[in-house]
């Protein structure tokens, strides 16, 4: 069964939230402020956490980047948050949440995000899986190195801090440099979602991953009214 942790210090929007998780099919566990929140990740490998923002003892972004260190860091992470500005959902996003959700929110829709959330990373995995030649190859592109078996990627022999989503998005650039990619065929492959007028998913996956590229990350170039692609000559 798929376990989901939820991260939330109001308990009685925790007690509704596990209960809906619940009665969707998951098993629920819950964990009411920061420490105890990576105490209860470490133990159980959750498949996806859903995280507040505000929490007493250790706040949500600084859980959060101590996922995305930890060995299993590339467990998708829904944050949730009543801060509504711009600024804070692209800082949420930047740090390595997966999906934001603003509170107040309803069930239906937390649920509806759970559950393409945890279609995303299984479309992943099965587009790494259709597309791997051999298990065991890497893949290079100049010094960026990618084990798709061993789940790595190493950028100058230096390990990068990817998520799921981020790793399919290069897994699948790397493996078709010079090929420009929609963001339509994005979504599609590495999210497994329909495109819809306004989404900028596939946009902030690839400023994020260009950003942990650093220099390198020029190398993912935009086409203009298309979408992306990796520069063919490394």
């Amino acid at each position: 069964m798929t376990t989901i942790l939820l991260v939330e210090d109001a308990v009685d929007l925790a007690q509704v939230v596990v209960r809906e998780l619940e009665a969707a099919g998951y098993e629920a566990l819950h964990a009411a402020d920061g420490l105890a929140a990576l105490e209860m990740y470490a133990g159980c490998a959750p498949d996806l956490v859903i995280l507040d923002w505000m929490l007493p003892k250790l706040d949500g972004l600084e859980v959060l980047r101590q996922i995305r260190q930890s060995a299993s860091g590339a467990v998708p992470v829904l944050m949730l948050t009543a801060r509504d500005e711009e600024v804070d959902r692209v800082i949420g996003l930047e740090v390595g949440a997966d999906d934001y959700l603003t509170k107040p929110f309803g069930m239906r829709e937390l649920i509806a995000r759970v559950r393409a959330l945890l279609r995303r990373i299984e479309r992943v995995q099965q587009v790494l899986e259709a597309d791997r030649v051999d298990a065991d190859a890497s893949i290079s592109y100049g010094p960026l190195v990618l084990e798709p078996e061993a789940y790595r990627a190493t950028l100058d022999g230096k390990l990068l801090d990817l998520t799921r989503t981020e790793f399919g998005l290069l897994h699948l650039l790397l493996r078709n440099p010079g090929r420009a990619f929609s963001r339509t065929y994005l979504l599609d492959m590495v999210w497994g979602e329909t495109f819809v007028a306004g989404d900028r998913s596939a946009d902030n996956a690839v400023l994020r991953l260009r950003k942990k590229l650093g220099d390198w990350g020029e190398a993912i170039e935009t086409v203009w009214g298309v979408g992306y692609r990796l520069r063919r000559d490394e």
